[in-house]
């Protein structure tokens, strides 16, 4: 018998040798077998969204008590458009909802946010990264409370910027008018949609904004 010759055993014959199909391709002369890589279900838009979260939660990986779930607002697109994402690190996902910005990033409440301010009395939005703290009831109901990571947020706690739940935020208010009304700096959701930054945001996690024209 010559080395090749096992391989012109039948399929049963190996089973009774204890050989299995993947021991059979394993000898001389078997034909490899070539794995394909399959597409990934991710978007590009998500996959974007993901590495920034990840760079993020990296980079204040030092404050954060967890790093299992960030919050992206992308203020680069209009205010009717799902440009909160909730970027879960551990299983690859991303679910977007509405967040409103502030009335004084938008003076001309057209929708879109025209500049960023750190300053007290602006109401105007904050670019950087934010740490969630613990939720509370306050003037807008149960809030999130921020503390700001970066200089150009830096005044988060003193100015009182929060995560809420507002009406201005509904989907009905972008029926109507078009766009999602304006908050004092603070980052308003729908109130049925807040309910997702309360179970899966809060407690010490990352939330980032800038313009990122995710889309």
């Amino acid at each position: 018998m010559n080395d090749t010759s096992a391989i012109a055993l039948p399929r049963r014959a190996l089973l009774k040798t204890g050989l299995g199909v993947g021991a059979a391709l394993s000898l001389p002369g078997a034909a490899t077998t070539r794995a394909f890589a399959q597409a990934s279900p991710v978007s590009p838009r998500d996959r974007a969204i993901l590495d920034v979260a990840r760079r993020e939660v990296e980079r204040n990986a030092a404050t954060l008590w967890k790093s299992d779930i960030a919050g992206i607002a992308d203020f680069g697109v209009h205010s009717s458009v799902p440009r909160f994402h909730f970027a879960n690190l551990e299983n690859g996902t991303v679910r977007s909802f509405r967040v409103a910005h502030g009335k004084g990033s938008d003076p001309d409440h057209n929708g879109m946010l025209d500049a960023f301010s750190n300053v007290e009395g602006s109401n105007a939005t904050s670019r950087g990264a934010y740490i969630t703290y613990e939720w509370y009831v306050g003037k807008y109901g149960t809030s999130i409370r921020l503390g700001g990571l970066d200089p150009t947020n830096d005044n988060a706690l003193r100015r009182y910027i929060v995560m809420h739940s507002a009406w201005y935020a509904e989907a009905s208010h972008v029926a109507e008018w078009g766009r999602l009304g304006r908050s004092d700096g603070c980052f308003a959701m729908a109130p049925d949609e807040f309910n997702e930054a309360l179970w899966h945001l809060s407690g010490g996690r990352l939330l980032f904004a800038d313009r990122l024209n995710f889309g």
